[in-house]
């Protein structure tokens, strides 16, 4: 990922006030992951697999924290029983950023699975989301995923293309 993509995300983090983060390790958000475990404005959480992610983030929402959970977009698939119950259930929303795995040009034939079903996924959860694929776009998209999860008190995702992450 290009230095700028990573400081970009940070960035918007920031200016969203964003201040708590769940992830899970995957490849393409590595330098994220190293930028946000070096900023004192972020307490982080390591999570074991992304339904965890998705239920320490909603914990944190309901101890009046601003969380996001990031983690490969395949991970979608094993949160979804968490973002349903929790999001769909109680109302309890989630903020989440991903890479786009399986986007075009991804050249791990593993990652097309991911990116077959992550919008079909979304959708069945009722997942408001957005696929960004220019950098000038990921600060102001994230600000807007966060105001869509507030006034809706339902999950979101970003989604950062691959283009933007390889």
């Amino acid at each position: 990922m290009r230095r700028s993509v990573t400081e970009a995300i940070v960035q918007g983090l920031k200016e969203t006030g964003i201040d708590f983060v769940s992830y899970l390790p995957e490849s393409w958000m590595h330098d994220v992951y190293d930028a946000i475990l070096e900023d004192p404005s972020f307490e982080v959480v390591l999570g074991t697999n992304e339904g965890e992610c998705v239920g320490i983030v909603s914990g944190a929402w309901l101890g009046g924290r601003k969380p996001v959970a990031i983690f490969e977009n395949s991970g979608l698939r094993v949160a979804s029983e968490t973002l349903a119950r929790l999001g769909i259930g109680h109302g309890i929303p989630s903020f989440m950023i991903m890479p786009y795995r399986g986007d075009f040009g991804d050249k791990d034939w593993w990652a097309i699975p991911s990116g077959d079903t992550l919008m079909p996924m979304l959708e069945a959860l009722k997942i408001p989301y957005k696929l960004v694929e220019r950098e000038e776009d990921i600060i102001p998209t994230i600000k807007g995923a966060w105001e869509v999860l507030y006034v809706s008190k339902r999950p979101v995702a970003v989604i950062i293309g691959g283009r933007l992450c390889q």
